[in-house]
């Protein structure tokens, strides 16, 4: 854990043991999260015994796919203490980043000539935003009682940050998987702060999903496969995102025009009607990202997917899966336009990308062709 110095007088181990003086830190710390733009902020212990256990199931049934690192680490994911000697209560924190009307992004998976972007990429990438902020936090604690141990996360090291999130009171675990919150639904970022501080807990959430089980009825591939267990190889959000491999042909008719991630399972969740648009600047889209044209995305060479995307979350896939997203959903545009100058626009858009150095992409273009009955398996 980080070890800070500073002219703060440093509070002693019975002051910090004292229940009083915990509760009131714990307020402060609760205030100084909300004055650095999160909107909640809960305390948990160490103690994942019950998320562990649906964890290793998780992994032992191979959900995770070729995210390999998910099994890497031994129990330093599920046990805190391990990844992170000396902690004994965890900060959880959520920033909301929704940038827009989910009427929009709705209308949006309809319109099978523009891209679908996952609604948490389309500003800059949070791993900075709430990064930034944590240690902000942290700061300000060691402001207030000199030295401490800690160590903040944001998605960034083997956490599971969802059931912190759940015992520190942030929300509850919903069927989908994501965090949800009864008033501002699950359109929200989570970080943490590790510490060796003995701070008082928070009463963890209480479930609120029932017996709806909207997210798995509209799940495009059917991935959410029994209630709070989603399989990662059927997820559009894995396909397009962490696999670097071939997407399964019978999964790409699915696909639709989801291109980067998927939000379905949130965006028809009926508790996310009370969600609201983030005030943060770093999460309204970029560009045209919000709502683009398949065709201009897919001419972009490398340096113009790089330059387009700097800064978001979006770059770290590659130009390669990009090129592999955006053929399939072409592909399906293919299957369904009846309109003769689209076909061939398309067609001809396709047929360039086959001179692109790369199997995988060809094989993606190949099949999209194929999707209006056309067979150019000879121009490879």
């Amino acid at each position: 854990m980080n070890q800070k110095n500073n002219t703060h007088k440093q509070l002693s181990h019975e002051e910090l043991c004292d229940p009083v003086n915990l509760s009131i830190l714990v307020k402060k710390i609760k205030q100084w999260g909300h004055e650095l733009g999160f909107q909640a902020i809960g305390i948990t212990d160490t103690d994942l015994t019950i998320a562990e256990q649906r964890f290793n199931s998780w992994l032992e049934q191979q959900m995770h796919g070729d995210m390999e690192y998910m099994s890497h680490h031994g129990n330093k994911r599920t046990r805190p203490a391990e990844l992170e000697a000396g902690t004994l209560s965890i900060i959880s924190v959520r920033m909301d980043y929704f940038p827009e009307d989910p009427e929009n992004a709705i209308e949006l998976l309809n319109k099978p000539n523009q891209g679908y972007i996952a609604r948490y990429s389309l500003g800059r990438d949070y791993h900075k935003v709430v990064r930034k902020r944590l240690q902000a936090l942290a700061k300000k604690l060691e402001q207030e009682i000199g030295s401490f141990g800690y160590r903040v996360f944001t998605d960034s090291a083997p956490v599971l940050e969802k059931p912190l999130a759940e015992k520190a009171g942030i929300g509850w675990i919903g069927k989908h998987s994501n965090v949800l919150q009864e008033k501002t639904g699950s359109w929200f970022f989570l970080g943490e702060i590790f510490t060796n501080l003995p701070l008082p807990i928070d009463t963890p959430s209480a479930n609120h999903c029932g017996s709806c089980t909207k997210c798995m009825e509209v799940c495009p591939t059917q991935a959410i496969v029994e209630p709070y267990v989603v399989d990662s190889r059927l997820c559009i959000s894995y396909l397009t995102i962490e696999s670097h491999q071939s997407i399964p042909e019978k999964l790409r008719p699915l696909i639709g025009n989801r291109i980067y991630g998927c939000d379905d399972c949130q965006l028809f969740c009926p508790w996310n009607r009370f969600s609201q648009q983030t005030v943060e600047t770093d999460y309204f889209s970029r560009g045209d990202l919000a709502s683009p044209q398949l065709l201009d995305l897919f001419q972009w060479t490398e340096d113009e997917f790089l330059k387009q995307t700097e800064g978001t979350a979006i770059r770290r896939i590659g130009h390669e899966s990009w090129l592999r997203n955006i053929a399939v959903a072409l592909g399906n545009h293919l299957r369904t336009t009846k309109k003769d100058e689209e076909i061939q626009t398309i067609t001809n858009a396709l047929m360039l990308r086959l001179q692109y150095p790369s199997e995988m992409v060809k094989e993606h273009v190949l099949w999209a062709l194929k999707q209006n009955n056309l067979e150019q398996g000879n121009q490879s």
